[in-house]
């Protein structure tokens, strides 16, 4: 039997994963080979969980740690997307604040579990918006010094670096970004994609296709650093139904939710990590999602579709108190739903700060 190929795509939050981990997705299965995706959060209630399964893909979920914190439930996760139609290809999106996984993921997979598993190269998806202002060093990063030292460690662990959304930036910018990856991580190949047109996708399946001598990049790193700065970050998903008397648009709820939510942290100047909002009702969905303080709320995929009724999740993760960025998301929502002339009601809400990491494997000797 065909050893599994596994393929990970890592980045920071609102790097883009998701969209890029579904495109990719269609490209395998374009070429007759049976995908299965794996998502990851640190709580139950996942956008990105509910967005791949509405799109038709084979999704298991690893919730209440990182991958590298649950490997054995990331392994048991495939082998469960197996027990219907064994999968020829496996992608899989960490949580967005996790690095080290060379050593605490791909290490242990070719290690402890090569004959089931064939590694891809391990890609990290360079976030436009919070990457220029950190690899610079001009003005404001927007994160601490510690959650900036979580994004610089995640691309330095990388087999190749993917620069996303060169749909939206201009030429210059991007030249910039890809002279500044060249100077700071050299010898890893930088990737000009766009994951919401596919421009630039043909390279990168190509660079996930190759086998060779990848995943070597163990990192020297900083274990309270690491925590402290996963730690400065709010965490929250809830989940909810919004319901209303007469119709309503479901993708103007979705967009006045991420809108609202910007001006009441922006207000608190609490920096945005990743917003994101999905609304499910009888086959239709639509995810809204916001990737930073000084970006625009945007539609990633409308339902065009008008509703009396929607299950609605927001992840949030921002720079903030827990409990105060809970009032801010119940607020947001109560007031949104209201001007829509409907009213939401409240199924689950997890708001914490993530704790600290402590891997199952963490293999820092390259086996020969």
């Amino acid at each position: 039997m065909d050893a599994i190929r596994f393929v990970m795509v890592g980045g920071f939050l609102g790097a883009g994963k998701t969209t890029t981990i579904a495109r990719l997705a269609r490209m395998f299965q374009a070429q007759g080979q049976k995908v299965g995706i794996v998502t990851n959060d640190q709580a139950t209630d996942l956008v990105d969980t509910h967005s791949l399964r509405s799109q038709g893909f084979n999704v298991g979920e690893v919730p209440g740690a990182c991958f590298c914190c649950n490997f054995n439930e990331l392994t048991a996760t495939v082998e469960r997307l197996g027990r219907t139609e064994r999968p020829d290809v496996v992608l899989t999106e960490p949580v967005g604040s996790c690095t080290d996984l060379v050593a605490t993921v791909i290490r242990p997979l070719e290690q402890l579990l090569g004959q089931q598993f064939s590694v891809a190269p391990y890609g990290v998806i360079l976030k436009p918006s919070h990457g220029q202002r950190i690899l610079s060093g001009r003005g404001k990063a927007g994160f601490s010094p510690k959650a900036a030292y979580i994004f610089r460690k995640q691309l330095e662990e990388a087999d190749f670096l993917i620069v996303n959304r060169i749909d939206v930036l201009p030429p210059a910018e991007i030249d910039e970004l890809v002279s500044m990856l060249e100077s700071q991580f050299p010898d890893r190949p930088a990737l000009r994609v766009s994951a919401k047109t596919g421009d630039g996708f043909d390279a990168l399946f190509d660079y996930v296709a190759q086998t060779g001598n990848f995943g070597r990049r163990v990192l020297a790193l900083d274990y309270d650093t690491y925590a402290e700065g996963e730690a400065e970050l709010g965490w929250l998903n809830s989940s909810l139904v919004v319901h209303g008397d007469a119709e309503f648009s479901l993708d103007a709820l979705l967009l006045d939710i991420i809108e609202g939510l910007r001006r009441r942290l922006q207000s608190e100047n609490a920096e945005t990590a990743h917003l994101k909002t999905i609304g499910l009702w009888e086959g239709f969905y639509g995810v809204a999602n916001l990737v930073s303080s000084w970006t625009p709320a945007e539609l990633s995929l409308p339902s065009n579709c008008r509703v009396r009724e929607a299950n609605v999740i927001v992840n949030a993760r921002v720079a903030l108190d827990p409990a105060l960025l809970e009032q801010h998301v119940r607020a947001v929502l109560e007031e949104t739903s209201a001007r829509l002339g409907a009213k939401c009601t409240f199924r689950q809400t997890q708001s914490f700060r993530p704790g600290r990491p402590v891997p199952t494997h963490r293999l820092v000797q390259i086996a020969l």
